[in-house]
């Protein structure tokens, strides 16, 4: 009996071990993670020299508000206000285009039965493979040549043709299969049709993975540079991540607003994310449960 219990108290004191190594590293990849952040804050309240000198400082030498509220500072520049609207509306758009566009794309790939489904479904996700920078010039050709006028330097050039995306239609895929098909068979003896039970079934069920889906697609668009620095020409149309630029010239680049931009940029992520963690969570892990 004394053996057992001096064998059960060892391997107790092991379990603790490792438990306290296990949240050790993770705290201490968390301190890792946040340096960036750190530093950036503070770099928003350093003057233009001392973020520019080759030794750098870690906390300001000189406090200033000069990057967010001066002559050149982020939130009394006059464009400003209007590269975050756009981001906005842009990041809006596109993100409730894919809940609706890559949710009925998902549900007709798990649910109906026509010839070719597999072959089409392995085919969106061959997309995936394809580098954006590859799409530029064919995106941009179709755009300027679109019926009724140009779609450059539009809402519609930058919303439109990113409504969709092979990885939504993948995700909502897999979580429509792992719902249980007895609950619209008793919908289709209901009377329900089709789209009634995608509407009125499937889609409040996937509630979970509609929000992984949105803060992805929120977050990809949000911080979106590549597209709509092609697309957007005027200084009225920019985007946040694109308009960051103005702060950047050939021989000077204004530190402290690019950092001071940054952190704007970054609010709205962290603000979705903190109110649909829970769902975002749950997406993830439901999402995969048949493949």
């Amino acid at each position: 009996m004394a053996f057992q219990v001096g064998v059960r108290t060892q391997k107790t004191g092991w379990a603790v071990s490792k438990e306290v190594i296990f949240y050790g590293v993770l705290i201490g990849y968390t301190l890792v993670t946040t340096i960036p952040f750190v530093w950036s804050i503070l770099t928003s309240f350093k003057t233009l020299p001392e973020s520019a000198r080759q030794t750098p400082t870690g906390l300001p030498l000189h406090w200033t508000l000069d990057a967010w509220t001066g002559p050149y500072g982020v939130l009394s520049a006059g464009s400003f206000p209007r590269w975050f609207l756009n981001s906005i509306i842009v990041a809006l758009l596109v993100g409730f285009g894919n809940l609706f566009f890559d949710s009925l794309a998902g549900y007709a790939f798990a649910r109906l039965r026509f010839p070719g489904r597999n072959i089409l479904f392995f085919m969106v996700l061959g997309t995936m493979m394809v580098p954006a920078a590859m799409t530029l010039l064919p995106l941009y050709i179709i755009l300027v040549k679109m019926p009724g006028g140009t779609w450059i330097d539009t809402y519609q050039g930058l919303t439109v043709p990113f409504m969709v995306s092979a990885f939504g239609i993948f995700l909502m895929r897999q979580f429509f299969m792992s719902l249980p098909i007895e609950l619209e068979e008793a919908a289709r003896v209901d009377g329900l049709g089709r789209f009634g039970i995608y509407w009125r079934i499937a889609l409040p069920l996937s509630r979970p993975a509609l929000a992984t889906l949105g803060i992805l697609q929120f977050q990809g668009n949000w911080d979106s540079y590549l597209m709509p620095s092609f697309i957007a020409s005027s200084d009225s149309m920019l985007t946040l991540p694109v308009g960051l630029q103005h702060y950047s010239f050939q021989f000077t680049t204004f530190w402290p607003q690019v950092m001071a931009g940054s952190m704007i940029v970054i609010i709205p992520i962290l603000i979705m994310y903190i109110f649909a963690q829970r769902f975002f969570i749950e997406g993830i892990t439901s999402s995969g449960v048949k493949g």
